[in-house]
């Protein structure tokens, strides 16, 4: 095979260059995730834990914020940020002072801890 006026005959020896990807304006909840955490949300509000929620959508992360009362602190933040999911995982569960209760790749494992918080002790 020749070469010809468009570049070298052998195609592994042309270098290949990247396409640039365009990063998303905003990063959001998909249906089945939104489910899953107006779930939980509407069995916490059932409980009485949980009476206001908040929802942010930024470049970098979304947040979905769950309040006692509107006015305070978020009781639980759940996190989705896309930048982490080869590393610890995307999702990240935060506590009222802001501290990580549990990191993982997998939401359902993430809200584990607030599921928890929904059994009661059976006497019997």
């Amino acid at each position: 095979m020749a070469a010809g006026p468009a570049g070298p005959a052998n195609p592994a020896s042309a270098s290949i260059v990247a396409f640039p990807g365009r990063t998303p304006l905003q990063v959001g909840f998909d249906r089945l995730e939104l489910q899953r955490i107006l779930d939980l949300y509407g069995r916490m509000v059932a409980a009485g834990f949980w009476r206001d929620y908040a929802m942010d959508f930024g470049k970098e992360a979304a947040n979905f914020s769950a309040f006692r009362r509107a006015a305070e602190r978020p009781q639980a933040r759940i996190e989705k940020r896309p930048s982490l999911r080869g590393k610890q995982g995307m999702w990240t569960l935060f506590g009222e002072a802001g501290q990580v209760l549990k990191r993982g790749h997998e939401l359902a494992g993430v809200l584990s801890p607030l599921e928890r918080k929904l059994l009661k002790v059976v006497d019997g």
